[in-house]
């Protein structure tokens, strides 16, 4: 049975640079003033973010800045500098050890775009919320003025941008195929994932002056090398790079293992050696020295077979328990390079999560932001530190696996959770520290509200198991379900002194918490502030198993507990649910049916969220490919599995049309579709129609119509409860309302 590689040195376990001496800093200095007043002569590493500069543990700068800081180095911050030269990447003079570079929590093309392309006017990250702060692509440009500052400072790029174009990937805003971000930025190495066991390495390993060509073996890396290199020596390696051939494989290891929707492996499940040929039996290498060939770029870029081949395999070597290095190659007018990838970073231990959160942040922005009086308010405003002001982070990691969001990509399956009593200390602390604070927490969560100390029964088959999904199509019999750890810590939390009311803002997995009434009761008696958001992202079973999510029946049993424990507790409280419109797989019957759904139910949408096809993503594959990854790659027409695609303007605007039935400047369109579909019959001005037959004169202009049209009903208003989220405007999963790629969620942005 294949067993988790063995325990990584700890993130405590490092003797400190000789720097320790200086102490922490009151806030990571962003001036040469600032630098002096600490008694540094220099920065040891210069952290470059595409991001206003919060110190607080749900901003990755910070995050990575304070873990290196406790590691005894001088960390500096430059933060959204003008990229138009490389001056102000001089601010804090030449770092003695690298550069580390990233876009900000939010892969840069999603936060200055819309799904439909359209250039975003505010910056969620920026103060007074402007736009326009951070360059297109801002990794790339980041890296290149730094190595126009200082060219012979090695460069380490990371964070989500990063982290999901580690690879050729799909590139939605000039709709083609893009090279891996390092080889665009021609940084030295890249880290993905969760970093910081991969940057304290890299940190130590160049202050002990070790070259950073000589860096390949850091688990969470990626880097360039040639393919004559003699390091590469001594590895077996799998070609991928054709869709039917897979290469020498057993059934464990298979790069193109077909994902079965039954339970993970088990002890019968063990590896084998297998016979080819008759030849004799074989045993395959160890994974630690085994490589995936995939398809090279030249070849992924014209070929989106290939493409959804080279995606499916990246996604089946993402466990840390089984995972293998991946290799792609690069053609450089004739000379050919080799892109390595090397297997996901393991998991921080609990203890090791609080050693990251209890670092002492000052838990607010940057003091060069604030205004005269010392506050952070008005055009100082950051929107994404109002947003995560007064909450908590408790774990990281999602096993939900679905297709159309980043969380699980970037910061794995595998649920990475703090204890109980380094969450409460934080509690606490914001109780004593943080200005403003009213005794309302707004969250204990993460990347979902209740995955806290959630996983697999036994080590031995997580580190086997290849499943891209812990909970579809159903919850795997291996998965403990347990919610009782997180309901003894809100219990205990909401006991301090000082706490009023604590709420719980994160995205909640309903079909998990059905597992656990006792955690739906807790739950609504005492955490609910009148609405719960949840996501069941679509009705039909089309687009849901195309996103991995359960069926919507799961969501009606969770409506029922919910209701039930609202009467209990003698409260009124509504579900807010959030659905997708032109995901993959969605035909326009889906959304129709989708928008019947909805009205029937009494809900309309204030906005909604357009699929957005985020980087590396499973269901970005499906949108540029038109297959479906999850069922296996064929050229055979007869095999694998077929995805309908809304592409087009004229589509994706009919699909928004639906979920905002109730509009009028849609009805004409919906007229439109639904004459041609054949379901006139949801024409008319009753009830049970979908919409109107008439039109009124000007938007909003009810009364005209019903004046010419005296059988026009007024539409009739919401009921309370029955409104979809009532959005602010700001990026995809910074209110949590939008539902696109993981982007940097304030109390959950998007990590390192």
């Amino acid at each position: 049975m294949s067993a988790l590689p063995q325990p990584p040195k700890a993130l405590t376990a490092y003797r400190p640079f000789w720097a320790k001496r200086f102490g922490p800093a009151p806030f990571l200095p962003m001036s040469r003033q600032e630098m002096e007043q600490l008694g540094w002569d220099s920065c040891d590493i210069i952290i470059v973010t595409g991001d206003a500069y919060v110190d607080h543990p749900s901003f990755g700068m910070a995050v990575i800045g304070r873990t290196l800081e406790a590691q005894g180095f001088r960390v500096g911050i430059v933060a959204q500098p003008d990229w138009h030269s490389a001056e102000a990447f001089k601010a804090l003079g030449r770092p003695n050890l690298f550069f580390g570079v990233a876009a900000g929590n939010m892969d840069s093309m999603i936060n200055r775009y819309t799904a439909d392309r359209k250039i975003r006017s505010d910056d969620a990250y920026t103060p007074g919320g402007e736009g326009g702060k951070r360059p297109d692509r801002a990794t790339l440009v980041y890296t290149q003025r730094c190595q126009e500052a200082y060219k012979d400072v090695p460069v380490v790029i990371g964070g989500i941008e990063a982290s999901l174009r580690r690879i050729a990937h799909y590139d939605y805003w000039q709709d083609k195929v893009r090279r891996s971000i390092l080889v665009d930025s021609k940084a030295d190495l890249l880290v993905y994932g969760n970093a910081e066991r991969a940057i304290v390495e890299i940190a130590h390993r160049l202050a002990r002056r070790e070259p950073v060509e000589s860096l390949t073996d850091i688990r969470g890396t990626a880097f360039m090398r040639r393919t004559d290199d003699p390091t590469a020596d001594g590895w077996f390696e799998l070609d991928s790079t054709e869709v039917d051939r897979p290469g020498r494989i057993d059934e464990l290891i298979s790069p193109y293992q077909e994902i079965k929707q039954d339970a993970c492996a088990t002890e019968a499940d063990a590896p084998r050696p297998i016979t080819l040929h008759r030849t004799g039996r074989i045993t395959m290498p160890p994974r630690e020295r085994t490589v995936v060939r995939l398809p090279a770029y030249e070849q992924v870029k014209s070929d989106p077979v290939l493409y959804a081949h080279a995606n499916r395999v990246l996604h089946l070597e993402t466990n840390p328990g089984n995972a293998r290095a991946l290799v792609q190659r690069y053609d450089f007018n004739g000379i050919e390079r080799d892109l390595w990838i090397n297997p996901p970073p393991i998991p921080l231990t609990t203890p090791e999560m609080d050693h990251v959160f209890d670092l002492p942040y000052a838990r607010s922005p940057h003091p060069s932001y604030a205004d005269a009086n010392g506050s952070h308010d008005g055009a100082t405003k950051i929107p994404a530190w109002e947003m995560i002001r007064f909450s908590v982070n408790i774990m990281r990691g999602c096993f939900g696996g679905c297709t159309f969001c980043s969380i699980t990509e970037h910061e794995g399956r595998i649920i990475q959770s703090r204890s109980e009593d380094s969450v409460i200390r934080e509690i606490e602390e914001m109780r004593d520290k943080v200005k403003g604070f009213t005794g309302i927490v707004s969250d204990l969560g993460g990347p979902t509200a209740n995955m806290y100390r959630i996983g697999c029964r036994s080590p031995e088959i997580e580190a086997a198991c290849r499943k891209p999904s812990c909970v579809y199509p159903g919850i795997c019999p291996n998965l403990n379900t347990s919610h009782d750890p997180l309901i003894r810590m809100y219990r205990r939390a909401r006991a301090l002194p000082g706490v009023k009311k604590i709420l719980i803002g994160s995205g909640l997995r309903y079909d998990l918490a059905v597992q656990s009434p006792e955690y739906v009761k807790e739950l609504v008696t005492h955490h609910v502030g009148g609405y719960l958001k949840i996501a069941p992202e679509h009705t039909e079973q089309g687009p849901l198993s195309k996103m991995m999510k359960p069926g919507i029946g799961t969501y009606d049993r969770f409506k029922q507990m919910f209701e039930a424990a609202s009467a209990a507790a003698g409260k009124k409280q509504y579900l807010i649910p959030y659905f997708i419109a032109a995901h993959p797989g969605t035909s326009d019957e889906d959304m129709m049916n989708l928008a019947v759904w909805l009205k029937r139910n009494g809900f309309r949408a204030d906005q909604v969220q357009t699929f957005y096809p985020s980087p590396m993503a499973t269901a970005t594959a499906m949108y540029h490919s038109g297959r479906n990854p999850l069922k296996g790659i064929s050229r055979d027409e007869t095999r694998g599995e077929k995805v309908d695609v809304v592409r087009g303007e004229r589509r994706r605007r009919l699909h928004k049309a639906f979920l905002r039935y109730h509009d009028a400047n849609n009805w004409p369109l919906l007229r439109e579709a639904l004459k041609a579909m054949g379901r006139a019959d949801l024409i008319g001005n009753g009830k049970h129609h979908l919409v109107p037959s008439y039109q009124p004169l000007t938007d909003g202009g009810y009364e005209s119509a019903r004046r010419k049209n005296s059988t026009a009903p007024k539409p009739a208003a919401p009921r309370k409860g029955q409104i979809l989220t009532q959005h602010t405007g700001l990026p995809p999963r910074v209110t949590g309302a939008a539902r696109g790629p993981a982007a940097g969620r304030p109390g959950k942005p998007a990590k390192r």
